[in-house]
């Protein structure tokens, strides 16, 4: 046997012990399915690859070829799902036995500070997901409007992003256990996320240092998400007024196209600057 198909055949031996042993604490029925069909489907002519031990990786080329039930148990509609190694190291030992023997392994350094007394590192960013969120498909469903997941920030100025683990409490209310949209599941990890950078935005911008709340135009002005914010397609699905007033580009959604001396205030009248320009960390 030359060396690939060896490496070929350790790789299998591991998927099986990982599986064996998820099935051993519980992970059966569709997690067991989709994991079978998983490893129906690992391709013939993928080598091993060395394994870094210095922090656990989604995107280890072995990591992508799991199904993420194998590892995350989705047992409640908890914020904070089920994570890994809870019960005897399962599913983690299914594959990485051989390190597990080992108490000095750095493969026990990835989760623990301290291996004798067990205790966990705090768990870190996922610098390795993105969540993937269609705003087109989520409007049409006549389930959600901008107010199911946007909710006043600071203070009213802004308007909150739905980020982290408690981004769940949110999404949980319709992304229910096993549930589905069209015959398709929308209750796994890989709905909303997928390997790459991080994308989400931030309750900030430009136009709140110059004044701009969301909470006055919404209560004095009694306008809708709607009239500043269209849903669109492309990498920015939601677009955003330039939030220029004198020098706006022509032909473009700014707010000079409502401040503009007819709908609201605006033009040569001065005299209202300040209700836009205010305290001494404005700038242009």
């Amino acid at each position: 046997m030359d060396r690939l198909d060896h490496e070929k055949r350790q790789f299998r031996l591991r998927i099986v012990g990982a599986l064996a042993f998820a099935v051993a604490v519980g992970f059966a029925g569709s997690v067991g399915l989709r994991a079978r069909t998983f490893l129906n489907n690992v391709t013939q002519n993928q080598g091993a690859t060395p394994i870094d031990f210095s922090k656990f990786r989604h995107d280890n080329a072995n990591h992508t070829r799991l199904p993420c039930l194998l590892c995350h148990r989705r047992e409640t509609n908890a914020a904070k799902p089920v994570m890994p190694g809870g019960a005897n190291h399962a599913p983690c030992a299914g594959c990485h036995a051989q390190e597990f023997q080992n108490s000095n392994s750095p493969v026990c350094l990835i989760c623990h500070s301290n291996v004798q007394s067990g205790a966990l590192k705090s768990f870190p960013r996922l610098a390795s997901f993105g969540a993937r969120f269609d705003h087109a498909r989520h409007v049409n469903t006549g389930r959600a409007s901008c107010a199911t997941c946007h909710k006043p920030a600071r203070g009213g100025v802004a308007q909150s992003i739905p980020d982290g683990v408690n981004a769940h409490t949110i999404c949980y209310s319709c992304h229910t256990q096993r549930a589905e949209s069209n015959g398709r599941d929308i209750s796994t990890c890989g709905t909303c996320h997928q390997l790459g950078g991080r994308g989400f935005g931030v309750p900030s911008a430009t136009a709140f240092r110059v004044g701009f709340s969301h909470a006055k135009h919404d209560r004095d002005e009694k306008l809708s998400c709607a009239e500043c914010h269209r849903v669109q397609s492309g990498r920015r699905q939601v677009s955003v007024p330039q939030p220029l007033n004198h020098h706006a580009t022509p032909g473009v959604f700014s707010c000079m196209s409502c401040h503009n001396g007819k709908r609201a205030f605006g033009g040569d009248d001065f005299s209202v600057c300040k209700r836009c320009h205010t305290g001494s960390s404005w700038r242009f």
